[in-house]
């Protein structure tokens, strides 16, 4: 009897071990949907590119919780069905654990519906303020939101004694979002937008809508709110009509790509950007200092070029999802949300993240954004 006993205490023993060991040697599987290429691959591809770099990294390194990473990535093209379509498959074919993406701000909402539903924690590279407000149980993000992006702008205005102001944005989901907010926050900072237009993303020329907010004397400066292309246009046509008010551009446009683009246009434009843009000229007790030369400095010697501030968001990300993963103990999909959710001091190279039930981002605007100058083709602090 007793021998049957302990035979049949080791058989229990041994069917317990068979899944703790499966589990053990399961890799965490992190997918991501990005604009890899297309008219956002500016944003998208260093974004990918950050990804493989790291995860290749912590694998060298041991992994998380002993286990590999196993990396999904689909290039969606900034088109949202495309990116519906690969959450999807992260979903139900790769049987994700997380998901970083998507690049834009229609992207990224083609698929929260879906995470939302499918209980899967997404965790997106997106700027509008759409994306965690209101809150969604299963989405995070980790970029400055665009409302953020107009009261750093609006601030620096008011310093400058700009009461009154032409506001020129383009009608795609980041530049709508963007014109709702700077309406919304304007008039916290004494500012009257008393001009306002808008362009197609596929238009090539902005001169009508500058030139009709140029005609009003009261404009006392000019505030564009878009990425991409468009922003360097709008930039160009202001400089070939001469105005002689000063021009504000979003963070949507903090890279390198756009100095190239604008050229000597651009001289003069202000803009709020992420730490990592300027890390080298910030001072050493700044908390973002540290991290984001360490960030630049191993992408620098993979790829030969500094990363953008969008690669940053694709940084921060994927070390927030580690963070949260090894706080877990596990990759269980309630139990990783709500270790991000409860992501608090995390240093990364856009900002420190303290997420809450009500805060699905975890930024706050002092530590996030710096204001910057573009003077002889270069970032320059505004430091008064």
């Amino acid at each position: 009897m007793l021998k049957k006993s302990l035979i049949a205490t080791l058989l229990s023993a041994a069917l317990v071990s068979v899944p703790m060991q499966s589990m053990a040697d399961e890799p965490i599987r992190i997918g991501s949907f990005l604009s890899a290429s297309g008219p956002a691959s500016y944003l998208g591809d260093p974004q990918r590119r950050t990804l493989q770099l790291y995860v290749d990294r912590i694998n060298e390194d041991g992994g998380v919780l002993g286990r590999q990473i196993e990396w999904t990535h689909y290039d969606d093209h900034g088109a949202a069905d495309q990116a519906r379509t690969f959450a999807r498959r992260l979903i139900a074919q790769d049987r994700v654990h997380l998901i970083i993406g998507g690049t834009t701000t229609g992207t990224t909402m083609a698929a929260v519906e879906l995470v939302q539903r499918q209980q899967v924690p997404l965790i997106s590279l997106a700027g509008a303020v759409v994306v965690v407000e209101p809150v969604k149980e299963w989405v995070f993000k980790t970029p400055e939101t665009d409302r953020m992006a107009a009261e750093q702008v609006f601030a620096d205005m008011q310093r400058r004694g700009i009461t009154k102001v032409g506001l020129i944005s383009g009608t795609g989901g980041f530049g709508a979002s963007g014109r709702e907010q700077a309406r919304e926050v304007a008039g916290n900072f004494g500012i009257e937008i008393v001009e306002d237009e808008t362009y197609s993303p596929s238009d090539t020329d902005m001169t009508s809508q500058l030139t009709r907010i140029r005609r009003n004397e009261e404009v006392e400066a000019i505030f564009n709110f878009d990425f991409g292309q468009a922003p360097a246009i709008v930039t160009r046509n202001y400089a070939n009509l001469g105005i002689d008010r000063p021009l504000y551009q979003s963070h949507g446009v903090a890279s390198e790509g756009f100095l190239e683009l604008a050229g000597s246009a651009a001289e003069g434009v202000r803009l709020p950007v992420s730490p990592i843009l300027v890390a080298e000229l910030l001072p050493d007790e700044d908390p973002q200092k540290e991290p984001a030369m360490a960030y630049r400095d191993i992408y620098h010697d993979a790829y030969g070029e500094n990363p953008s501030p969008f690669a940053g968001y694709a940084y921060d990300a994927l070390m927030m999802a580690v963070d949260a993963i090894e706080r877990a103990g596990s990759t269980d999909p309630h139990e990783l949300r709500d270790a991000i959710e409860q992501t608090s001091g995390f240093e990364g190279v856009t900002g420190t993240y303290n997420m809450s039930p009500e805060d699905h981002m975890g930024l706050d605007i002092e530590t996030s954004f710096r204001m910057v100058e573009i003077r002889d083709g270069t970032w320059q602090l505004i430091t008064d």
